[in-house]
């Protein structure tokens, strides 16, 4: 089948809001107490450029991602049928192998790893293979409210699941001597990779409370739907049929998602000061509306605009996203810690999101040489050998 430079475009552009959402922990700068930040020499510029990041990216790129993968498993299902083969075997045996993956990027690279969790939340999408596109969608917004109404039970009751991680992850800081006086400057000063693997210990517990606390797996869950649903429908390779629809979905999702975000990220620099509850109603109601805008709004400018070599550009590193997204913890890895050039610490947050753009640039460079000798990326030809359980061709036939 063949490949859509809409998708492949779109994983690109999301690749890139990963990696500005990302790399303030790659730079430890989102370690920093708010005391400390304040006393940087960026300290103003950094005020700036967090309140952008909280409106136009917290959370918006990980809604396109989350989306592209639930289109992805629409035509990972369909392709296998095409050919013969059980779709549902193929898809299992890919998430099954996702999951190892995900646990390796968790416990060896970086402990802000989404591959487990997207694995894992994957292998439920086949119990929805039966419902209708509105079916689907009903399904997905009861998933993206559910944290509300869990948010809610919890402030009632006074019953919080997230407990139990919190307190691993503490258990397991304290076990390893990582403290809250050295936790910013741990990786940063990390001699051996030995220094490096006990705070990923301790980081994977923490991962654990970040989803468990924000139901993170409800929300995954309700975005793949959406991305099912229109996979299933087939809108992705139909835009031009449907852009009044688009336009309306973009328009809509401006209207109220920025504003919202406003509010979002007031609440978010101002410690939540309505209270948990409102927060969490104002990241179900400005976070989806705006990814989803990004989404109908990339669609219908590559529509009218299909020659722009800006949508080849996003699509390279979009072709090798696994690649491009651990190559950013490996990246991050050697620039800022201890056993690489020790950088932490050292940089604003606003130099943190430019050093991010460069590395992506880098990426699309390096993706498009890449490209032009051989069929996939190099993490993609294994995930794709080891779930066809065959050996594939990796150099193109020119």
């Amino acid at each position: 089948m063949k490949r859509l430079i809409l998708l492949d475009a779109l994983r690109g552009f999301a690749l890139l809001g990963i990696a500005l959402a990302n790399y303030p922990e790659f730079t430890l700068y989102s370690f920093l107490s708010d005391e400390e930040q304040s006393l940087m020499a960026t300290a103003d510029a950094d005020s700036i450029t967090r309140w952008a990041q909280l409106i136009l990216v917290d959370g918006k790129f990980y809604t396109i991602f989350s989306i592209l993968f639930g289109i992805g498993f629409s035509i990972i299902l369909e392709n296998s049928l095409a050919k013969g083969r059980n779709g549902m075997a193929v898809f299992y045996r890919r998430m099954l192998i996702l999951v190892a993956i995900g646990l390796a990027h968790l416990l060896f690279l970086w402990s802000g790893d989404i591959l487990l969790l997207y694995a894992l939340m994957g292998m439920v999408l086949p119990l929805f293979r039966s419902c209708t596109t509105r079916k689907l969608l009903q399904w997905a917004i009861a998933f993206l409210i559910l944290p509300v109404v869990c948010d809610t039970a919890i402030s009632i009751t006074g019953i919080d699941p997230a407990t139990v991680p919190y307190d691993a992850w503490w258990s397991t800081a304290t076990a390893y001597g990582i403290t809250e006086t050295n936790f910013a400057s741990w990786l940063r000063d990390a001699s051996s990779y030995n220094d490096v693997h006990a705070f990923l210990m301790q980081g994977a517990w923490e991962r654990m409370w970040e989803f468990v606390s924000s139901h993170r797996y409800f929300k995954v869950l309700g975005l793949f739907l959406i991305g099912y649903a229109i996979g299933k429908s087939k809108l992705q390779t139909a835009v031009n049929q449907h852009k009044a629809t688009l336009l309306k979905v973009a328009s809509f999702g401006f209207a109220i998602g920025l504003p919202l975000s406003a509010a979002y990220a007031w609440s978010a620099v101002y410690s939540h000061p309505m209270g948990d509850i409102p927060h969490s109603i104002l990241y179900a109601f400005s976070v989806y509306p705006l990814g989803i805008a990004y989404i109908a709004a990339f669609a219908l400018l590559l529509d009218k605009c299909p020659k722009s070599i800006l949508w080849k550009c996003l699509s390279f590193p979009g072709r090798m996203s696994l690649t491009c997204y651990l190559s950013q913890s490996i990246i991050g890895m050697l620039l800022f810690y201890g056993i690489g050039f020790g950088l932490g610490l050292s940089f604003g947050l606003w130099q943190t999101e430019l050093i991010a753009i460069g590395i992506f640039t880098i990426e699309i460079a390096f993706s498009a040489i890449w490209l032009r000798h051989c069929q996939y990326g190099p993490f993609e030809w294994v995930w794709r050998m080891l779930t066809y359980s065959k050996v594939l061709p990796l150099k193109k036939n020119n």
